[in-house]
């Protein structure tokens, strides 16, 4: 049988077809649940027992709901496993079994031609922080001989080769805030460079823990408003006062387009472009008049063979800081000029995902292109007036089919956008 020809986009290259998503959030751990949730656009964010027993100053996150593990990994294993990981692989086996795939068979793809790459921002935190309290309280002969694997950043990455028995690049991207958009996008490299067929890739954090909740706000970075939560994050809107801490996971399954067409499976959109881009400016704040991320921007459009006016929708990073949804504004008009198409922001529903946020963003994407429709901005009542964007607020609304550009931007500077299309 003669294998069908290869397709190719706009500027000659492989198409990067879109054949599966998973996702583990706090609006829900299927994409039924998330993307409902999301339409109804009301926040997740509530009291967080571990942080209000450890006193520290801001005691709310949006956490993942308890979900089933078992269909993921058996309890033994799940005990050495930091709970970034069992998020992760629970959201990529997700993503792999609506893709059609599935563990090791007779007849599947070749595994060998089979990638990962999985963002995170920290790895298991929960981990380090309970092993050093072993170490300070108990001694050095408690602390567990599974604390590297189960701490280290890659070890999503690595479970999850094992565990799908898939041979090729497995790797970890840790950009900060970046690392699950830019795993997404150097998975379609992977792709397009010919090194693999199909590649699992997203992003994972679980960094809800006392630690962590302590040093963001020191920062300044975090919303303090413990007295109502569910109004905390505020993406775009002119009483906005710093992020909400979440956790969770999102994966996608792409793969060469012809090869996609050749399994029979339903393709769900297409990754049409990307770039990543660094501020060089700043170890936390956004570069003036989000120069980095406007250049970011422009060079996925370049990427995608598109113009701005082709563009139906900005799905942004929109984490409800001060700076960085100024930053980021700017950015997008410097862009998008007259012509700024309708923003939505997630992290008013779900918080801020960390290194998770850009993956759970773009299947956020995706169902937009898939349903026709913009969920709305979370707690978004009244733009900051030196915003002009117009932020999808209060109602969803209809969406013409178009591509899409979904942002993410993490400390270090690292910019990353990816250009998502409809399927034809």
């Amino acid at each position: 049988m003669t294998a069908p020809a290869r397709s190719f986009d706009r500027a000659g290259r492989t198409r990067i077809a879109v054949t599966g998503l998973g996702v583990k959030t706090p609006a829900g751990n299927d994409v039924e649940t998330f993307w409902r949730r999301l339409l109804e656009g009301r926040s997740t964010a509530a009291a967080v027992p571990v942080l209000t027993d450890a006193g520290v100053a801001v005691t709310f996150g949006c956490r993942v709901p308890e979900f089933d593990v078992d269909p993921y990994v058996g309890s033994r294993e799940a005990r050495r496993l930091d709970r970034v990981t069992v998020l992760g692989l629970a959201a990529g086996l997700d993503a792999v079994t609506g893709a059609g795939l599935s563990e090791p068979e007779a007849g599947g793809p070749d595994p060998a031609r089979c990638a990962v790459v999985a963002g995170t921002g920290v790895g298991g935190l929960e981990t380090l922080e309970s092993q050093e309290r072993a170490f300070l309280e108990r001694g050095p002969d408690r602390v567990s001989p599974f604390f590297v694997p189960m701490m280290m950043p890659n070890a999503t990455a690595g479970n999850l080769s094992m565990r799908l028995g898939w041979t090729g690049p497995s790797l970890c991207i840790a950009t900060a805030c970046a690392a699950g958009a830019n795993a997404i996008g150097e998975a379609a490299r992977l792709i397009r460079s010919g090194a693999a067929d199909i590649v699992l890739a997203g992003g994972t954090e679980a960094a809800l823990t006392p630690l962590t909740a302590a040093a963001f706000w020191r920062m300044g970075a975090l919303s303090t408003r413990n007295d109502d939560p569910a109004s905390a994050s505020r993406p775009f809107d002119a009483d906005r006062d710093g992020f909400v801490l979440g956790e969770g996971a999102g994966f996608v399954v792409l793969e060469r387009w012809d090869h996609a067409e050749a399994r029979g499976v339903a393709i769900r959109g297409e990754l049409a472009g990307y770039a990543a881009t660094a501020d060089a400016h700043h170890i936390t704040a956004p570069a003036p008049g989000g120069a980095g991320a406007a250049a970011c921007m422009q060079a996925a459009l370049d990427d995608a063979g598109l113009a701005p006016g082709e563009i139906g929708h900005v799905n942004a990073h929109g984490t409800s800081t001060p700076l960085n949804d100024a930053a980021e504004a700017e950015a997008i008009g410097k862009v998008f000029g007259g012509l700024t198409p309708p923003v939505t922001a997630q992290k008013g529903v779900t918080g801020h995902l960390v290194g998770a946020a850009g993956a759970v963003e773009a299947v956020a994407a995706l169902l937009s292109l898939e349903h026709g429709l913009l969920p709305p901005t979370a707690n978004h009542e009244r733009t900051d007036p030196e915003i002009g964007l117009d932020v999808v607020a209060r109602d969803a609304r209809a969406l013409a089919p178009a591509p899409v550009v979904s942002n993410s931007f993490g400390f270090g500077g690292h910019n990353a956008t990816l250009v998502l299309a409809p399927i034809p």
